[in-house]
């Protein structure tokens, strides 16, 4: 939190960025990619005024074309920026709302198209899976937090909610394992310190390698491919 009151004071000169995101979020003749480009160059300058580098890896693993949802570990706060920032083509997001309606960050979500997900809502819930679904077969990225929240886990995966992976698999669309290490750093702990952090892009996993298999079963593989290299990655740097 002391980080991000950092940001916030020294980007007081460019507050006017807070109300032109939500001017591009309704304008309908900006573009997706000119709204994400927008985002970008935000998470960009609060990168640079919190000392905040985020090095991206195996983003040569992203498929070249077509939609996709990409299925991170989470850490913290500063997940999502870390992933666009090393994201180039653009993505969106889905959230909980109950955590939504904040400063920037109901900017970021409303411009980047974002979806709101209302926990308890049986109904909204099976609505927003068939919408996710809808735009990633017609081309859009998602990004979704499989653990569902962040619990001071660091860099521990928790378990993972395989109804999450339900707008994937019924797209039919490649999945992407994406690896987040000292995310939690940013924000979560209370300095101000130069901090690093890692987002790691795993091999896509085509449809054709989970079709049949169920929530669960997906899931489970997922969840191990990430933990694997979060512990493979964090040994080599000991």
């Amino acid at each position: 939190m002391l980080r991000f009151i950092q940001v916030i004071v020294c980007n007081l000169p460019r507050m006017y960025m807070i109300p032109r995101m939500g001017h591009k979020a309704k304008n309908g003749k900006i573009t997706e990619e000119k709204r994400y480009a927008y985002a970008r160059l935000t998470v960009k300058r609060m990168n640079r005024s919190g000392h905040i580098t985020t090095i991206g890896y195996g983003m040569e693993n992203l498929p070249k074309e077509g939609g996709y949802v990409m299925f991170p570990n989470h850490q913290g706060k500063y997940d999502a920026l870390g992933i666009i920032a090393t994201h180039e083509k653009p993505c969106s997001v889905v959230i909980d709302d109950a955590k939504s309606h904040v400063i920037l960050t109901t900017q970021f979500v409303n411009l980047l198209h974002g979806k709101r997900l209302i926990k308890d809502d049986m109904r909204q819930s099976v609505r927003l899976i068939s919408e996710v679904a809808e735009e990633v077969a017609a081309g859009r990225r998602y990004i979704i937090f499989p653990e569902g929240g962040y619990f001071r886990n660091h860099n521990e995966v928790r378990e993972f909610k395989p109804g999450c992976f339900k707008s994937a698999m019924k797209a039919k669309a490649p999945i992407v394992p994406v690896v987040l290490i000292d995310s939690y750093k940013v924000f979560e702990v209370w300095s101000l310190r130069p901090v690093t952090t890692q987002v790691h892009y795993l091999p896509a996993i085509p449809y054709e390698e989970y079709k049949g298999m169920t929530t669960m079963e997906v899931s489970d593989m997922v969840h191990e491919r990430i933990k694997t290299h979060i512990e493979k990655t964090t040994r080599q740097e000991q």
